[in-house]
């Protein structure tokens, strides 16, 4: 039930459970928007939670789950509201996160507890939630369902003669977000010194709409802007067949990285080490550890691991000369 880049890294534990024990029934309470992306993953049964109908979205989730049982529930998400849905559930086992890594009461909730981990990565602590059953952690493997049309719409707007540079400029939380005139003279650099097509992508949010058209109005080239104009299963074919995404921590960062593409992230406001692209944190800049001594007067090891740096200005830490520096080595080691 949690947002695009968590439910991402779910996909290898739902694959590896598929091989490790055949024949599994396996049932995932999901968001709306994020199983448009996974929804049809085969062998899985989605049952779509509404995050924002309230008392009703429990009303309709108990209906759902009425005279079912499970041997297992992975309660691989901490927020009160997704402990609130893991009641719900009539399971036996029910797993959940190492002390350390538990809030708003998440113990009380779950009978089984997944291994303690310092500073470990998003996706293989969700990995890890297999192991109280018995098995195997999960390995980094992904699958995401695309149709003949999805890769269709990649086609028609990826160039066939030259790199292709997608921007996907916007967070969820907007402190995460670089400035739209730095996006601007690092797509700039990317045209004029590599040659590369760049193309801006975002939800039709009105917010995300203005940026990618405010980073359009900053440049000297011109991008290829289709924010809004695509949906989930297509930004997902198009970020496949892509050469590079610049995305801060946001998901359609895991989104690539899951398809093989690798990412340009920008991080200043989380760390990368921990929510950062799996297949790509050497690709990521990363100013959180300035951006924590800044704001908070910590180091990284004073600091509680997954802490957040969302502070105004944070993300101005990131300087061009970084993000066209990182680009450059990409070029000089990929290309």
């Amino acid at each position: 039930m949690s947002a695009i880049g968590d439910v991402t890294h779910v996909i290898p534990v739902v694959l590896s459970l598929q091989q490790q024990l055949p024949g599994v029934k396996i049932t995932w309470i999901i968001g709306k928007i994020e199983a448009k992306l996974v929804g049809d993953l085969p062998g899985v049964e989605f049952i779509v939670f509404d995050k924002k109908a309230g008392r009703q979205g429990y009303r309709e989730l108990r209906q759902k789950l009425k005279n079912r049982k499970f041997d297992a529930l992975l309660h691989m998400q901490v927020a009160f509201r997704a402990n609130l849905a893991a009641a719900l559930i009539p399971a036996r086992i029910k797993i959940g996160y190492d002390r350390d890594r538990s809030k708003d009461l998440h113990g009380l909730f779950v009978n089984r507890r997944i291994a303690p981990a310092p500073q470990q990565h998003v996706r293989d602590c969700l990995a890890s939630f297999l192991e109280p059953l018995g098995l195997e952690a999960a390995p980094p493997r992904w699958q995401i369902p695309l149709s003949e049309s999805d890769h269709e719409f990649a086609r028609t707007h990826l160039a066939s003669d030259r790199r292709n540079l997608v921007i996907s400029p916007c967070a969820s939380h907007t402190l995460r977000n670089w400035p739209a005139e730095r996006y601007a003279r690092l797509a700039d650099h990317a045209i004029q010194q590599h040659g590369m097509k760049v193309i801006l992508v975002g939800s039709p949010a009105p917010f995300e709409a203005e940026y990618c058209h405010a980073i359009e109005a900053s440049m000297k080239e011109t991008a290829h802007n289709i924010c809004g104009q695509d949906t989930l299963k297509q930004l997902t074919a198009l970020l496949e067949h892509a050469d590079l995404l610049v995305a801060p921590d946001t998901g359609p960062a895991h989104i690539a990285s899951a398809v093989g593409t690798d990412v340009l992230g920008l991080y200043a406001a989380s760390n990368p080490n921990r929510s950062g692209p799996y297949n790509s944190l050497e690709w990521c800049v990363d100013r959180y550890p300035e951006a924590l001594k800044k704001f908070t007067g910590k180091t990284v090891d004073e600091t509680r691991w997954g802490a957040k740096a969302e502070y105004e200005g944070t993300m101005e830490l990131v300087t061009v000369e970084d993000a066209t520096a990182m680009l450059d080595r990409w070029v000089a080691e990929r290309g």
